[in-house]
């Protein structure tokens, strides 16, 4: 089911079509995780500790340069969703053209920077051994180089969203993807290099572009690349500065208590924090196929029809409730037992704790995710971006005296704290910029109460047994409360499918 530049609000913000999305692009993340959580240990095997704490680092990197656009990606994305909505898509493709130029010279010149710059990050901030120094500095560079590929695959996924072209972007995807994780280890059974990891994720980056150009080109011939009009990004601009200070601010938040780490304590450390952090974070895969679906619906429907808007809130919440809580559950209860079967006994003993702890706080970040979409949605990026400011003054200070205190724990604890105050400053705020939405958020409030309390104290509880009653008393309540919100149609729809199974 695609779009048109015909459709109104009603047909983009329908339910089937958000659940299509859904599912879709929880496909092309969700294949290439399995991928990857079999390829990991592999990987920690043929790069050793200290490599592979590198390779987290880098891992981050790749996630910073995402806010080298200055935010253009996700305006276009929203700009083309209220376009087509109000059913002016045929000014959509000088848009895109003047918006891929644009980002194109950005993030050159942010490359460029940071290429530069690469020699104080691993000669003077990171504890790095002596002898992996310039194996590191290359490789990074290598990754700092590619960066304007990062940012324009960003930017024409965007486009293929604001189309609703969730089934066709994510066919051509997951095989793309795979490699992404697949190239690293043939790259080091090649040449047992960091440079030659790098070399093949820049790669995998440069087939997902020339692919999603391909697949954006139905929509946008030529992808309005003759002649920009950079005029038309005036009104882009002021979105698109909010959800790049918004963005930057939260890939920060979320990476920089493994940069303190392995400042303050060292590489080994950050790979006992970071792989556990990178494990709960694979869970985003979630929320963000949730999120690239609500986002053209919520854009194209807000002003129009604000109780279907209500409803896409609601039902996303609830599927991402019932998506992420059960693995949650499962991290949190079995947690040391798990990262031994993944990664043997060092991992186990290192993260277990620390696992266990992100495992309630990835539950409050994956929900972040939909009050938040709501209101870049709806044109408020700046109050996202104002409040993560407000945490990062807040919760940066808090997780490095935790670290220095407590250690790789406390920055866990930190983390979780963080997220429970940025998912609920989220819905407080989309409640306060879009009044509709204050009844969807109070009748979610109970369900996210009973679940983080359950999973607080299945981290506090001593073994195996008893935090797997609590997970499966905990996973019952929040069941019922979800059932006693959810929409009358989804739950006619459920029921109907159940007698018919």
């Amino acid at each position: 089911m695609t779009a048109t530049a015909s459709e109104g609000p009603e047909d983009r913000a329908g339910g089937r079509r958000l659940v299509s999305g859904v599912v879709w692009n929880a496909l092309g993340r969700g294949v290439p995780l399995i991928v990857a959580l079999a390829i990991t240990p592999v990987l920690v095997h043929l790069l050793g500790t200290d490599r592979w704490g590198l390779f987290t680092l880098a891992l981050a990197m790749v996630g910073i340069f995402g806010v080298f656009d200055l935010g253009l990606g996700m305006a276009l994305t929203r700009a083309v969703s209220e376009a087509i909505g109000e059913g002016r898509g045929r000014d959509a493709p000088a848009l895109v053209g003047a918006t891929i130029w644009a980002l194109l010279g950005l993030s050159s010149i942010m490359a460029a920077l940071a290429y530069t710059f690469m020699p104080l990050l691993i000669g003077r901030i990171l504890i790095v051994p002596p002898g992996l120094e310039a194996e590191a500095l290359a490789a990074f560079r290598v990754l700092a180089a590619a960066a304007p590929l990062v940012v324009l695959n960003a930017a024409l996924w965007g486009v293929l969203a604001a189309w609703q072209r969730f089934r066709a972007a994510n066919i051509v995807n997951m095989p793309v993807s795979v490699f992404y994780y697949l190239g690293p280890v043939l790259a080091l059974m090649a040449w047992d290099s960091l440079v030659g990891v790098m070399v093949a994720l820049v790669l995998v980056r440069l087939v997902s572009g020339l692919a999603y150009a391909a697949l954006a080109w139905r929509d946008v011939p030529g992808l309005g690349l003759a002649r920009p009009r950079f005029g038309l990004l005036r009104p882009l601009l002021r979105q698109g500065g909010w959800m790049s200070l918004s963005g930057a601010l939260t890939q920060m938040l979320l990476y920089a208590d493994r940069f303190l780490i392995g400042a303050l304590i060292g590489l080994t450390a950050v790979a006992f924090y970071a792989t556990p952090l990178d494990l709960v974070m694979r869970m985003w895969i979630l929320p963000v196929a949730v999120a690239q679906a609500l986002m053209p619906a919520i854009a194209s429907s807000y002003r129009s029809s604000p109780e279907r808007t209500v409803l896409l809130l609601r039902r996303g919440a609830l599927i991402v409730a019932g998506l992420v809580l059960p693995a949650c559950l499962v991290l949190v209860a079995l947690a040391h037992w798990l990262l031994w079967l993944w990664l043997g006994t060092a991992f186990a003993d290192g993260g277990g704790l620390v696992l266990r702890i992100l495992g309630v706080g990835i539950f409050f970040s994956c929900l972040a995710f939909v009050p938040g979409i709501l209101l870049d949605a709806i044109g408020k990026p700046e109050v996202t971006a104002t409040f993560s400011l407000i945490q990062a003054a807040v919760f940066l200070p808090l997780g490095a005296a935790l670290l220095l205190v407590i250690g790789i724990e406390g920055a866990a604890i930190a983390w979780v704290a963080r997220a429970a105050t940025d998912c609920a400053g989220r819905f407080l705020l989309a409640a306060r910029y879009y009044p509709p939405a204050a009844e969807a958020g109070r009748s979610l409030l109970p369900l996210l109460a009973v679940a983080g309390a359950g999973l607080a104290l299945m981290v506090v509880s001593p073994g195996y047994v008893l935090p797997i009653l609590l997970g499966v008393a905990t996973f019952g309540a929040v069941a019922l409360l979800g059932w006693r919100i959810a929409p009358e149609e989804d739950r006619t729809m459920l029921l109907r499918r159940v007698r018919l199974a």
